[in-house]
């Protein structure tokens, strides 16, 4: 698997475990508010890490760290994203997959694997909204719409995210993703920030009190959801 970064410690991006993330590179999507651009639209091909190198790093950590954290880019393009999941298993870590939902095909055979201790999917906006949202015109609802049953009727623990920001989400956006996740639990409302590594330098987040707007449009359907990173 192509791996264009290693983070070696985290305790944010795997809630409960002490892990590390691991970085994929590319992308079908192109959201303007995408922190990792450098991933994205302009990658270094020779900016990669071995295979063999990640896993002599990854057991000299047992005992260490719990779990590996597993993001982009978008992981499920990669063709051997199943197998080095199924090596970091056999090592005995955890495992999270962070994905946008476009390949349901890839998640329904993590799912049935049982390859992943926690998926977690990026919810972009309300269904009305994801082509403006995600830079793509032709984006496949059916598939974004896959993805979320899969892991609705799963037995693998998941939560579902949105990345708020200022002039793409009002509180009717939120109110309509309520309406679709209804049903599902977790779910978190996460204020954009600005990475320094942007798509689209001009994105802004909301003030806090615009979050506790968008928070309140999405209780009546999720009525645990949480403003996560305050």
């Amino acid at each position: 698997m192509r791996i264009h970064g290693l983070q070696k410690l985290t305790l944010l991006d795997f809630p409960g475990k002490t892990a590390c993330t691991v970085f994929t590179a590319g992308c079908n999507l192109r959201c303007p508010f995408c922190h990792n651009a450098a991933l994205v639209t302009h990658v270094d091909p020779d900016a990669y890490m071995e295979e063999d190198e990640f896993f002599a790093f990854l057991k000299k950590r047992k005992g260490l760290l719990d779990g590996v954290a597993i993001t982009g880019g978008e992981p499920a393009l990669e063709p051997d994203l199943l197998d080095f999941m199924r090596r970091v298993r056999d090592l005995g870590f955890g495992v999270k997959l962070d994905t946008n939902g476009t390949r349901p095909d890839v998640l329904r055979r993590v799912l049935d694997e049982g390859l992943a201790d926690l998926v977690a999917m990026d919810i972009k906006n309300s269904p009305q909204k994801y082509a403006l949202t995600t830079g793509v015109n032709n984006i496949r609802m059916d598939r974004i719409n896959e993805s979320v049953s899969l892991l609705m009727s799963g037995n693998t623990p998941f939560e579902f995210r949105t990345t708020v920001v200022d002039g793409l989400h009002t509180p009717e956006d939120l109110a309509a993703i309520g309406e679709w996740l209804a049903g599902s639990e977790p779910y978190f409302l996460q204020n954009f920030k600005d990475s320094g590594d942007l798509i689209d330098p001009s994105m802004r987040g909301k003030t806090p009190e615009q979050m506790a707007e968008c928070l309140a449009a999405v209780l009546p359907y999720l009525p645990k959801a949480e403003i996560r990173g305050l």
